[in-house]
């Protein structure tokens, strides 16, 4: 079959190769990829590829082999899948818990825009408890997790003040519920009862400075790729007995597949809106992962299999 695999090249990050079609294990489905996306951290682990590993984890198709262990989706199914990697090919190994039934309402393009992002502002979201009337400070606002979230936020009543430098991305949040929209840390007023911060470097500590005493500030990404520096003292200006928590999305209590699931169902009853930013073929992957990369799409890339 024909996938996509790395070659360390930041020119070049991906070619397209023949590689062997995969044999799936007893708790596996092979999934026929219709469409998969790119997530922008995927771009960072093209820099430096793990040795025999292949992209993709955010996928939708058709189940053509069911798992042989009986578990997962029977007959061809449309499914959206979050295999931990080489999902950038025309067929993938997918265990049957981390895959979710596609109605016929959700198109794979938004399947396909649904996992990874969706997860980690899902399971962000549980992380933080009940957020009712609590105000929110997300920082890194512009992709898909900050959207996802901004919208989940909103509607269980939190006040989001979602942070973005882009203007129009700022009224797309606006649209999805955000109550303020700043260009820049600084200008975020606060106290906030909940911080979630994406980005390290200098904003993480603007971001606590901003944090209500006994506040949670849940660390879920470096996008700024710059560690951060801390002033124990800081504290006592503000955020005093403050938790910092740090958050892995697959460091959870659900299954992927039940949550998967949850995705699907608010996509399809019209409470949750996957934006896609570019649609197109996959023989465009090397130039869509290059244009990601340097922040030239906004909104999922999805990529289709003719």
């Amino acid at each position: 079959m024909k996938a996509f695999v790395p070659t360390g090249d930041p020119a070049e990050p991906v070619v397209l190769a023949d590689v062997p079609e995969p044999t799936p294990r007893p708790g596996e489905a092979l999934v026929k990829v219709e469409a998969f996306s790119v997530n922008r951290g995927e771009t960072f682990k093209l820099e430096r590829p793990a040795p025999g590993e292949r992209p993709g984890k955010d996928i939708a198709g058709l189940v053509v082999q069911p798992a042989a262990d009986g578990s997962g989706p029977s007959g061809i199914t449309r499914v959206v899948g979050h295999p931990m990697s080489g999902g950038w090919a025309e067929y993938v190994a997918v265990p049957t818990d981390a895959l979710a039934e596609l109605p016929d309402g959700v198109s794979v393009l938004h399947g396909a825009a649904l996992p990874l992002a969706g997860l980690t502002a899902l399971r962000l979201l549980r992380a933080a408890g009940p957020v009712l009337g609590r105000r929110v400070l997300l920082t890194g606002a512009s992709g898909g997790v900050g959207h996802f979230v901004t919208e989940l936020a909103a509607a269980a009543g939190a006040q989001v003040t979602a942070v973005t430098r882009d203007a129009a991305r700022g009224a797309r949040l606006a649209g999805l519920g955000a109550d303020e929209i700043v260009h820049d840390v600084a200008e975020a007023r606060g106290p906030y009862d909940i911080v979630l911060e994406s980005t390290g470097g200098q904003a993480l500590p603007l971001t606590l400075a901003r944090l209500a005493g006994r506040g949670t500030l849940i660390w879920f990404g470096q996008a700024s790729r710059t560690p951060v520096t801390l002033d124990f003292f800081d504290f006592f200006s503000g955020p005093e007995s403050a938790v910092i928590r740090h958050f892995h999305y697959l460091d959870a209590d659900t299954r992927l597949d039940d949550d998967l699931a949850a995705l699907v169902r608010l996509t399809a009853e019209g409470r949750l809106h996957p934006e896609i930013g570019r649609v197109t073929d996959w023989a465009d992957t090397a130039s869509t992962l290059t244009d990601l990369r340097d922040r030239r799409i906004r909104g999922k890339a999805v990529l289709t299999l003719s």
